[in-house]
């Protein structure tokens, strides 16, 4: 996909940080826009932005958790613009807590939104994607689908999940020259994911986390759109991404140790 004019872009977790960068952005490239968000005060204000530009765009209430409503929801973009395009499954949450101080209701609640999430936006949308014959899908991984971090066993797992399946996703896709495939791996951005977070330990984590984390959404969703038009399999933001990717090529299994020094500090 090299350009976005006239394309129509599906967007989950859209009320805020890069999914709405993302939105604002193909909106002034000439997108059409179905935006979804849990939050519909949220989803409907970055449809209004985006509207201040010249685009159009739908807002949607969506809990990415239920396949139901995913599968309905496609439905009705589908019949709402009449084709789908673009599909960033961007709706993500954070759980900071050890293994034995997670609850079974938290770990269901992150990988319910966080890799249920991304496998109903996948499948619900992927024949539409086909049908266009030009489509592109994006599932939103994190540097933690690249490493492992202490306190963060469920986020960790939610995005290693994704990381496989988008990966496994696009070699299937490979001989179907109709939709491509990006996994995007986005190091610390400034946005409120850590500060909704839900946490077993009652730290505040949100401050330090305003501190280290370096990138932009605006400059999140530039980087996410130049590796669609390039068809990159793997889409890294920021250059703390690029040093994390590269701790597990260098250091085999020792980085472990390092993370684990390190992590006391921020974690």
């Amino acid at each position: 996909m090299k350009e976005f004019g006239g394309k129509v872009a599906v967007i989950t977790g859209a009320g805020s940080g890069i999914g709405r960068a993302l939105a604002l952005n193909l909106a002034a490239r000439g997108s059409e826009l179905a935006l979804s968000d849990v939050d519909e005060v949220r989803v409907a204000e970055t449809a209004a932005q985006c509207e201040k530009i010249g685009a159009t765009a739908r807002p949607y209430q969506l809990d990415v958790s239920d396949r139901a409503a995913v599968a309905a929801h496609a439905e009705q973009v589908r019949a709402d613009f009449g084709r789908v395009n673009l599909v960033v499954n961007n709706a993500g949450v954070a759980l900071v807590g050890t293994v034995e101080d997670s609850t079974w209701e938290q770990l269901d609640w992150i990988v319910g939104i966080n890799f249920w999430g991304v496998v109903h936006g996948t499948k619900a949308f992927l024949p539409h994607l086909k049908e266009s014959g030009d489509g592109y899908l994006v599932n939103i991984s994190s540097v933690f689908g690249l490493i492992g971090v202490p306190t963060q066993s469920a986020y960790n797992a939610t995005k290693f999940a994704v990381r496989g399946f988008t990966e496994a996703l696009r070699q299937e896709l490979l001989s179907d020259k109709r939709v491509g495939v990006s996994c995007v791996h986005p190091g610390g951005i400034k946005t409120n994911i850590v500060r909704d977070a839900r946490v077993t330990d009652g730290k505040d984590r949100a401050s330090m986390f305003d501190k280290i984390a370096r990138t932009t959404p605006e400059q999140a969703a530039r980087t996410i759109l130049r590796g669609v038009q390039r068809k990159s399999p793997k889409i890294l933001i920021g250059p703390d991404a690029y040093a994390i990717d590269l701790l597990p090529k260098v250091l085999g299994a020792r980085y472990q140790r390092l993370v684990g020094v390190v992590s006391k500090r921020f974690l």
